[in-house]
């Protein structure tokens, strides 16, 4: 028998808290002390296996708290007759290490994809981040509905006027400044880093 099944089989005092299965019974209950025990006993291993997988300690953070987020809103999912608290957070943890690698791989392919896009399109001109900061606007403004994104394209790239939007849609002037009003907000709150640029 392994040290964590021994400590989760032993049997506890009136009060004590301390055991896993006691821990796991709490947390599916949704005790936050409970929650607070278990972050204390196995942070360090969620932190360890995600730091030496990812390579990155800031990652490795990012990837403990969202483990531990995960516990607290899956709590009540955990069976215990399927297996230890142990082995649930590292099946949570191993998830969540492969979203981090995943999302890492997306980040390189489109700084790669931004990379190529600026040696065919701008050879010696802007730098990396500024094409990357093109293709995630473009990829903004797909996502705005129709009206918005159209205003807000023939406004910023074929630089038109709001009058001369309206005339060339047919929309009243009204409509257009709603229209470019209100994309302009979704993608403030999109784009949070490039608002602040």
């Amino acid at each position: 028998m392994t040290p964590d099944a021994t400590a989760a089989q032993r049997s506890a005092g009136p009060g004590d808290p301390g055991t896993d299965a006691e821990l796991a019974r709490a947390l599916v209950e949704g005790d936050e002390t409970a929650l607070a025990a278990v972050y204390r006993r196995w942070s360090p291993l969620v932190h360890t296996l995600a730091r030496r997988s990812l390579g990155d300690p800031r990652e490795a953070e990012d990837v403990t708290q969202q483990v531990f987020l995960a516990v607290w809103r899956g709590g009540a999912g955990f069976r215990p007759e399927r297996g230890t608290l142990a082995g649930w957070l590292v099946g949570i943890t191993r998830r969540k290490i492969s979203d981090a690698l995943a999302a890492r791989t997306r980040r390189t392919d489109l700084v790669g994809a931004a990379g190529d896009l600026l040696a065919l399109s701008d050879p010696g001109g802007a730098g990396p981040e500024a094409v990357l900061d093109r293709v995630v606007v473009r990829h903004e403004l797909a996502r705005l509905p129709a009206p918005q994104r159209e205003v807000l394209r023939l406004a910023f790239y074929e630089d038109l006027t709001q009058t001369q939007i309206a005339q060339r849609t047919g929309w009243p002037l009204g409509t257009v400044k709603s229209h470019a009003r209100r994309g302009l907000h979704r993608l403030r709150h999109r784009l949070p880093s490039l608002a602040e640029a």
